[in-house]
């Protein structure tokens, strides 16, 4: 039984309510540049850690390094998220910060292969590991922060930030690129120059571990932290979380679309441009700025119609359109030498995929009482990215590689498919929240 409580102690404001989702945000952002660091260096670094080959070849393994680490991510949401739930969500966002500012500066500071051979790659994999653990454990407990700090009535707006900052994570990895192909040469880049943003990430995450430090906890959590007995035994425990199989199951089928759409066209898409429509590197490179800032700023405005419509139809948007369009989209990408034409069809792309990146963290939350919703945001959610979001880079080379790209692109429009036969026989989340319940 939960009594009423307001905020940490009467209404909360919102200018604290926007001091707390700024001080979250901002570390999901340093959190979130150094995972996409990778997948924006990749063009450089990959022959650093492998033997020489060709192109193609070196990208594939480096995608396999990328999957590699989304494994982790499961790992990484059962972990913090048992101990955001037992121990406070400050404090395992002070941890998932930690973890992924040391696995930066091992990228950064690890030799290549032609120096050290096969342990080049194997220490890549082994920081990677780290960084998939403390993915796994920022996306569940950010998610859950942000949802429960939010003003009531305005959770949609407030937790769309968390895709805000991870697409502005992004952003940064690739407005810093820009930085150093304008000031380097490719050869550089290729040498040295891709550590810098590694280096960069590990110093940042360093001064984010300070600044989470003086977040304030949430109040459901401060609530269900005072219970004792039986009930304070549960928290976070898989045992409390198996007794919600539906909800569950609802945050597998609403992901797995999401992901598979969101890891294409955010990430693949660089090495797709480039490798298979044969447009400029650079000239990829800022498209693909272009389109994520726009993306980026859209989220909020999604997350507040949200809000007011409910995050159903958004979901079915998003769930129609990938499904019909994804196709046709990636079709023209492919065959396209224009950059103006290549930007709209992936702007096109991302604001479809917008209907589930807005609303995806609070939908979760609202499925999931206090006392597990970290993990249980987390760990199905964790699990669904490693299979499927984190093995679509893969699966797309391995197409390429083997001749039948095209079947890539049926298998993301599958993918969203299934996440719309959910989308259409799910409630609205809105109207039956666990979070607004708490507040009666």
């Amino acid at each position: 039984m939960t009594t009423r409580i307001h905020g940490e102690a009467g209404p909360a404001s919102e200018r604290r309510v926007v001091a707390n989702v700024l001080r979250g945000s901002i570390g999901n952002l340093v959190e979130w540049y150094d995972w996409y660091a990778y997948s924006a260096f990749t063009i450089y670094f990959a022959k650093s850690f492998f033997p020489g080959g060709d192109a193609t070849a070196q990208f594939l393994n480096t995608a396999a390094v990328f999957a590699v680490g989304f494994l982790m991510r499961p790992l990484g949401g059962w972990m913090l998220g048992r101990f955001a739930d037992r121990f406070g969500r400050r404090s395992a966002l002070v941890l998932s910060v930690s973890m992924m500012a040391f696995g930066s500066l091992m990228i950064a500071a690890t030799p290549g292969y032609q120096t050290i051979g096969v342990a080049a790659p194997i220490l890549l994999v082994l920081a990677r590991l780290l960084q998939g653990l403390s993915v796994g454990g920022e996306y569940s407990t950010s998610a859950t922060y942000l949802s429960e700090v939010a003003t009531p009535g305005k959770r949609g707006f407030y937790s769309s930030f968390q895709y805000v900052t991870l697409v502005g994570g992004q952003l940064l990895a690739l407005g810093l690129q820009l930085i150093l192909q304008s000031v380097l040469t490719e050869a550089q880049m290729g040498d040295w120059g891709w550590r810098i943003a590694f280096v960069v990430g590990a110093i940042a995450a360093v001064v984010v571990m300070a600044l989470r430090r003086g977040m304030d906890e949430s109040a459901s959590y401060q609530r269900v932290s005072a219970e004792t007995g039986s009930e304070a035994g549960e928290r976070g425990t898989l045992r409390a979380l198996v007794k919600y199989p539906k909800e569950i199951a609802l945050v597998v089928g609403l992901t797995l679309g999401g992901t598979v759409a969101f890891y294409t066209y955010a990430t693949y898409t660089q090495k797709f441009l480039e490798n298979t429509a044969g447009i400029p590197r650079r000239t990829v490179t800022v498209i693909l700025f272009a389109a994520l800032l726009v993306f980026a700023i859209v989220q909020p405005l999604a997350g507040r119609l949200s809000d007011r419509i409910g995050r159903r139809k958004l979901l079915m948007f998003f769930g129609i359109a990938g499904t019909v369009l994804t196709v046709p989209i990636m079709t023209t990408m492919a065959h396209t030498k224009q950059p103006v034409l290549a930007f709209l069809l992936l702007l096109g792309a991302l604001v479809i995929v917008t209907g589930y990146t807005s609303i995806n963290a609070i939908v979760k939350a609202e499925l999931f009482p206090t006392k597990i919703r970290a993990i249980g945001v987390g760990l199905p959610y964790a699990l669904t990215v490693a299979i499927f979001g984190g093995t679509a880079e893969l699966i797309a080379q391995a197409l390429k590689k083997a001749g039948h790209e095209s079947l890539f692109f049926w298998y993301v429009a599958a993918c969203i498919l299934v996440s719309l036969v959910v989308y259409g026989t799910m409630r609205e989340t809105s109207r039956s929240s666990a979070l607004e319940r708490e507040e009666d």
